[in-house]
């Protein structure tokens, strides 16, 4: 009998044959994220005439469990930009980790009496956006990408309302209005009637594009069955940002639904 732990519960060698480890040696490249497990949904951002709003239900599905209900998808980088992730959490939590140690770094470099002129510039939203989007586009290179679609609020280097998004595969773009997710097709729309243009985004108040978004998130909860009824939302000015983690649908209610033909004992 052998009697080594590295035998213990291990057919006998003797009665079964040897125990044949190959498959445990493989030469293929971990995958771990190229199969997103836990993940977040839509993200939705709208500029208006003084910054931009962006919000983000507080929901992680795991598949398609509404496993963690708790997850705060909105990011502040530097007091002057937010970041909204979209899909694997996982790799969320990776690019948080790696853009605070981005910002401690730039603190440092606020700090050091001998600092050039070009390190006293603080990174403002279009520089977050261009150093995400060179991120994303090399770990796509090296197949290795981070799950994500990324939306960057906040202010340029003019100080004017900015927002860009970022994804998996590196592709960058912006616009007056940016959603990730299942937000592309139902909350584009809604946005793009009030803000189909820069010059129609400039003529929005800061009330209106609240409204505007909080709208819909409404959309977002009744059609997307991976969203959740409570949300973060930040709105980012010249003032700074004002984030909030942890608002709340007004009471929603199904009664609606009796109206509909065909619902429930209705005859048609």
């Amino acid at each position: 009998m052998d009697h080594r732990p590295q035998a213990w519960g291990r057919p006998r060698d003797d009665v079964y044959g040897a125990y044949d480890a190959s498959y445990l040696h493989s030469n293929t490249p971990k995958t771990a994220t190229q199969s997103p497990v836990v993940t977040g949904t839509s993200v939705v951002g709208l500029k208006f005439a003084d910054g931009v709003v962006i919000a983000a239900d507080n929901l992680a599905s795991y598949g398609s469990l509404a496993r963690f209900t708790d997850v705060k998808r909105l990011r502040v980088f530097l007091d002057s930009s937010v970041v909204g992730f979209g899909g694997d959490v996982s790799d969320m939590q990776y690019l948080d980790r790696h853009l605070n140690e981005l910002a401690i770094d730039e603190a440092y470099d606020h700090l050091t009496p001998d600092s050039s002129a070009s390190k006293t510039a603080s990174l403002n939203a279009a520089n977050l956006y261009k150093y995400l989007q060179k991120l994303m586009y090399a770990r796509r290179n090296d197949f290795d990408p981070l799950w994500n679609q990324i939306l960057v609020a906040g202010l340029d280097g003019a100080q004017k309302p900015f927002l860009g998004s970022v994804d998996l595969r590196g592709t960058s773009f912006t616009s007056p209005s940016l959603a990730t997710g299942y937000g592309a097709m139902l909350a584009q729309p809604i946005m793009r009637r009030v803000a189909a243009t820069e010059e129609d985004a400039a003529r929005l108040t800061r009330e209106q594009a609240v409204d505007v978004v909080k709208e819909c998130m409404k959309v977002l909860f009744y059609r997307d069955a991976r969203s959740l009824d409570r949300y973060s939302i930040a709105v980012v000015t010249k003032d700074g940002i004002e984030l909030k983690e942890d608002e709340q649908l007004e009471k929603q209610s199904w009664a609606f639904a009796e109206r509909i033909r065909g619902y429930g004992t209705q005859t048609v």
